[in-house]
């Protein structure tokens, strides 16, 4: 829950609000997005629990498809995925400090300027980078330990706004606007081309959701993991979708689609909150999402250093990563190579490309992770399963065929981003047989 909530939930909804036109379709949208995440965290839940290693979602695809397949997400999840993404919400919540202390802005250089200067929120967002790199090479219970806290923080934040948007926000003209017969299915019909919409709008809330995943890659420090992963994967997506649902179902009821698609910097909860309580509105949001860009930023670091320690030991990244502190137990060099690179990515300014690039390429190893669910119960039938798939084989089919949908729209109507996101996974093809030839040498 931690590693899924950031900022993406207060302001993802306007873009797809925009693109979508309908209140039916953007709730649409958030519904089909939640199922989606929970079939997959579902059917997740039997791998993990089948495999508590650490490493997760890469020993699942490591033991389904072999090595080159496990490198290749590896490989995306270090070069961008995971690092794109903690420089990315490091700076989120660098910005959103900057509406307490001005001074902390894009705008203010430290030294030199544009792509080689280093501004005041840059410096901030590398300063949490590191501290919570530090936090997390104490070890995993200190780690959690923190999570714990905001998750608690940014879970109360989100159902507080659903309490008070329903309770206090209401307006009665965004909700004949947007709820009546009439108005709720204006601009929504059941064409391919609406389809189309909805598919590539969906990615908005699929990766406000994203993240989910990142429990399984600590599965070795998990206590009762056989147990506890599916139960973390399942109520974990379950509560968060439910949150998010009804924080849309606030939107709608306070603003109309037209405030909707034009909320300020596309703010759509700041937007809620200033009808409730004026102009502390600001304020209040800026706190709340400092406060959930800060826990999704631990949950991040924690989780994702074991994917690489995992890589490590099966001679596919540095021999370093693959070493644990004799005393915390925590995978102190691969915090630190992560670390570097994503203060390197948060320097170059250039993350917020990159993660649109990879769009298409992390819901392709979500597919073909749970086409591996096929195919280890073929492969590895007595493979010893705690637990079973919910609605196997049927929901975990309906996610593939439904997810390869996404795909097929966003390779049409965004192939900016999709083919440089295919590219990038594929350099990974010829990495992997150098890596390969290295380790062949050095034996």
């Amino acid at each position: 829950m931690g590693s899924m909530i950031g900022s993406g939930i207060y302001i993802v909804s306007a873009d797809v609000a925009r693109q979508v036109k309908s209140p039916a379709l953007l709730l649409a949208c958030w519904l089909l997005g939640s199922l989606l995440t929970i079939v997959a965290a579902l059917s997740y839940g039997e791998l993990a629990a089948a495999m508590p290693h650490a490493g997760g979602q890469y020993v699942y695809l490591r033991e389904a498809f072999g090595r080159l397949w496990a490198f290749l997400f590896g490989w995306t999840m270090f070069v961008v995925i995971q690092t794109g993404t903690i420089a990315a919400v490091a700076v989120a919540f660098a910005k959103y400090t900057g509406v307490f202390f001005p001074q902390i802005s894009a705008k203010n250089y430290l030294i030199g300027s544009g792509t080689l200067g280093l501004t005041t929120q840059q410096l901030l967002a590398i300063a949490v980078i590191i501290l919570l790199t530090a936090v997390n090479t104490r070890g995993v219970r200190t780690g959690a330990m923190v999570q714990n806290v905001f998750t608690f923080a940014k879970v109360a934040s989100l159902l507080g706004l659903a309490i008070l948007g329903f309770a206090l926000g209401r307006n009665p003209a965004a909700i004949a606007a947007n709820f009546s017969s009439t108005g709720f299915w204006a601009g929504a019909d059941w064409s391919w081309a609406a389809v189309a919409v909805v598919g590539t709008a969906m990615v908005g809330p699929l990766f406000s959701s994203d993240s989910w995943n990142n429990v399984t890659f600590a599965a070795a420090e998990v206590r009762n993991p056989r147990r506890n992963l599916p139960l973390a994967l399942g109520l974990g997506v379950g509560v968060v979708s439910l949150l998010y649902l009804a924080c849309n179902l606030v939107y709608m009821s306070v603003l109309t689609l037209p405030q909707i698609q034009t909320a300020p910097e596309d703010r759509v909860a700041t937007a809620v909150v200033s009808v409730m309580f004026g102009p502390a509105a600001t304020s209040i949001m800026a706190a709340a999402i400092m406060v959930s860009t800060f826990g999704c930023l631990n949950g991040i670091i924690l989780s994702g250093a074991r994917v690489y320690f995992t890589m490590a030991h099966d001679n596919l990244f540095f021999k370093r990563a693959g070493d644990l502190n004799p005393e915390t137990h925590a995978p102190v060099a691969a915090l630190t190579m992560q670390c570097a690179w994503s203060v390197l990515l948060t320097l170059s300014g250039q993350y917020n490309d990159l993660l649109d690039y990879v769009i298409f390429a992390v819901l392709l190893f979500y597919i073909l992770t749970i086409c591996g669910l096929f195919r280890l119960r073929k492969t590895r039938p007595d493979l010893e399963r705690p637990y079973r798939a919910v609605g196997y084989p049927v929901l975990p089919a309906i996610y593939v065929l439904m997810a390869g949908l996404i795909e097929f729209f966003l390779l049409k109507n965004k192939p900016e981003f999709t083919v440089r996101g295919l590219i990038l996974v594929l350099l990974g093809v010829p990495v992997y047989f150098l890596w390969q030839r290295k380790e062949g040498n050095r034996s």
